[in-house]
């Protein structure tokens, strides 16, 4: 089993929360109310970074494109390469690879 670094009994019921909802309107009206728009715009971000690193983008041409820094995109591609596979996990449902 995963050992997260972030796991406590408010992340577990934060998560939980997410879990339960059941449309991307659902997923808004949280969303908005829990986080700044700043907030889940940097992770949206993050999460097009993850897809153009998997593509095999440039870091040059993703900062392009998306505006992100290359400290955010290195941090993303680090993420890949070594991280807990949250990225690899979600990209696989959302955006299989051939």
């Amino acid at each position: 089993m995963y050992e997260s670094k972030i796991q406590n009994p408010e992340t577990d019921e934060l998560f939980q929360a997410v879990l339960a909802l059941q449309s991307v309107e659902e997923c808004y009206r949280f969303f908005e109310d829990l986080c700044t728009i700043k907030e889940v715009s940097e992770m949206a971000q993050r999460l097009e970074v993850a897809k153009m690193l998997r593509n095999g983008m440039t870091f040059n041409a993703i900062a392009e494109e998306t505006g992100a820094s290359t400290a955010t995109i290195a941090r993303v591609n680090k993420c890949l390469l070594y991280g807990a596979k949250g990225y690899t996990t979600i990209l696989n449902r959302i955006d299989p690879k051939e």
